[in-house]
């Protein structure tokens, strides 16, 4: 399984909420749908998604985009998604990470210009009080 051309077309966000100085506990969802996938060749196979980060009442950033999928059951797994909407596991687990990998960071930068809180979780910092033998330097989790 290959994917290539992997792009975003269409970009909204929005801030709902004016104030954001007071902290505020903020859910944020990602979700990733496949919106089309059609067949190009018996070995390629045009999708067509969409990605939601959801910061709740606060905010949301919302992408579309599209890329090429490229395998040998190109074909076969775009027919089955045709008439029922479904693809195997595996090849849904991978094509959902790349969806995320490629549009989380996108979401990252979008969500500072707008003043949201990163959708991903930052590292913490901590100091230990007490000197362990063989550590150097703060711990990150």
């Amino acid at each position: 399984m290959k994917i290539r051309n992997l792009e975003i077309r269409a970009i909204e966000a929005r801030r709902y909420v004016k104030d954001l100085s007071r902290p505020v506990n903020i859910r944020i969802d990602h979700n990733s749908s496949i919106t089309l996938f059609s067949v190009l060749n018996d070995n390629e196979a045009d999708v067509e998604f969409e990605y939601t980060a959801s910061f709740g009442a606060v905010g949301i950033i919302k992408f579309e985009g599209g890329f090429i999928y490229e395998g040998e059951d190109a074909k076969k797994i775009a027919e089955n998604w045709q008439s029922k909407k479904n693809m195997p596991n595996e090849i849904a687990s991978q094509i959902h990470t790349a969806i995320l990998h490629y549009c989380v960071p996108e979401a990252v930068t979008i969500a500072r210009e707008l003043k949201l809180p990163p959708p991903i979780p930052l590292p913490q910092v901590k100091f230990e009080e007490e000197k362990k033998k063989g550590k150097f330097g703060p711990e990150v989790m």
